[in-house]
Formats: C-alpha cells, structure tokens, sequence
C-alpha cells in the first residue's frame, strides 16, 4: 500500500470528505492537524508548493492536492493504481 498523509484542521468539511473517501478505500494515512501543530503548516505549504489550504494530501510524497483533486483522480480512475502500489 501507498504511503498517504493528509495535513487536515478539525473545521475542514472538504477534509472530512476526503478523509471518507480515503476510509472508503480501505487506505491506511497519517493525518497532520495544522491546528494542534501549527508549526506544521509551514511544512505543508512549502510541501505543497505554497498551497496553504487544507486538505493538502501526498501519496508516497508526492502532492496530488487537495479534496477535489482527490475526487477527480478517483473519476478517472486514477486513484485505485495510486493507493495500490507498494509504498515507496
């Protein structure tokens, strides 16, 4: 399985959704709340090449951004192959 971590806040509805989405998977990830670690939003920004909103989401370190990119990955079909893939 893929390495997945999600940088979330606990007042985030897209994060929620994506956090779903996720479970519905049967996908194991680390989530990172940037509001009990504030210290971590600085990492994910620079992570996610500035992206400063949450959900930022990373599959085997590699940023795929966040819910709606998450969604529209898994319409096309792309998701499954990704979250499938021996960690790296």
């Amino acid at each position: 399985m893929a390495k997945v971590e999600i940088y979330t806040s606990p007042f985030c509805g897209f994060c929620y959704r994506a956090k779903n989405l996720l479970k519905q998977k049967g996908t194991e990830f680390t989530e990172i709340d940037v509001m009990l670690h504030p210290g971590r939003r600085k990492e994910m920004e620079q992570r996610a090449n500035g992206g400063y909103t949450v959900p930022q989401i990373f599959i085997d370190d590699k940023h795929v951004g966040g819910c709606d990119e998450l969604y529209a990955l898994d319409a096309k079909g792309e998701l499954d192959p990704l979250l499938n893939q021996p960690a790296a």
